[in-house]
């Protein structure tokens, strides 16, 4: 009938409570389903966020919110914090533990913290059971130091679930197979538009499709049709082109395939879907 097909995505990473959102937050949401966007991640980068985080999620159906801190902000995290942390983590839209990570390029905090509040968040996720939002930058040595030993240990309690999401991949096609294989799914941004993502492109064509998921990381990286301007989670359906041409597979399949991949990642999305029946007597 020539009418557009329906394609369901979900933006695995985007932060909609910083203040670049401040004058249209609600209607960069409504873009968002209008697009096709039926769920977005939002993730925090220490306390403050990750409550900025939940609040949204609890006004808006298709948000939900991950808690954590952010590298940049590991010197920050103290034996307190990290029990607001877990405290956050309870909501019920709250569904992962996250950004934690490593960033050695831009070194707001020293690497010895960033370690120490990587470790810290990784044990909490392992006693909750929560799937963690791992951001890794210039780093890659130091995080399979930590993260894969980790993922050895605590896979047989995930019981075949994703133990996380490397969160805009930078790494190459073999990082990204290693951590697959550890049980992790790996996110490709928006920035897999851009002339010089050779390489992000390699990783969207050569890795397993159930492997993967699409973030913006709003407000960051627009995509190439949108470069100079505050990127938004509408924008996540120029990954899945970019993934669907790297693949010579359509839209639909990776639309398709990222979203059911997002549903094992992030439990409470596929439970949110399905009405619960009343008990019988």
């Amino acid at each position: 009938d020539g009418s557009p097909p329906v394609i369901e995505l979900v933006d695995s990473h985007a932060h909609l409570q910083e203040p670049e959102f401040e004058g249209d937050r609600d209607a960069a949401i409504e873009r968002a389903v209008a697009a096709g966007v039926r769920a977005v991640i939002v993730p925090g980068v220490d306390v403050e966020t990750s409550e900025a985080a939940i609040a949204l999620a609890e006004r808006h159906e298709i948000v939900y919110a991950a808690a954590g801190f952010h590298p940049h902000e590991a010197s920050r995290l103290t034996p307190a914090g990290l029990e607001q942390v877990e405290r956050l983590l309870q909501g019920p839209k709250v569904i992962a533990l996250g950004e934690i990570g490593l960033d050695f390029y831009r070194m707001h905090s020293p690497r010895e913290a960033q370690v120490e509040a990587l470790r810290a968040q990784l044990a909490l996720a392992e006693r909750l059971g929560l799937p963690v939002v791992i951001h890794c930058r210039d780093a890659w040595e130091a995080l399979a130091d930590v993260l894969v030993p980790w993922a050895r240990r605590v896979a047989r309690g995930f019981g075949g679930r994703p133990l996380g999401v490397l969160h805009y991949f930078t790494g190459t096609l073999a990082q990204a197979r290693l951590y697959a294989e550890l049980g992790f799914l790996i996110s490709i941004h928006t920035s897999v538009t851009h002339p010089k993502a050779a390489r992000l492109r390699e990783v969207a064509g050569g890795l397993l499709l159930d492997a993967l998921v699409i973030e913006s990381d709003s407000p960051y990286g627009a995509p190439q049709a949108q470069r100079g301007r505050r990127n938004e989670p509408a924008f996540v359906v120029e990954v899945a082109r970019q993934v669907a041409a790297a693949r010579a597979c359509t839209l639909e399949e990776v639309a398709s395939a990222t979203t059911a991949n997002a549903l094992r990642l992030f439990e409470v999305l596929r439970a949110s879907r399905v009405p619960v029946a009343e008990p019988t007597t």
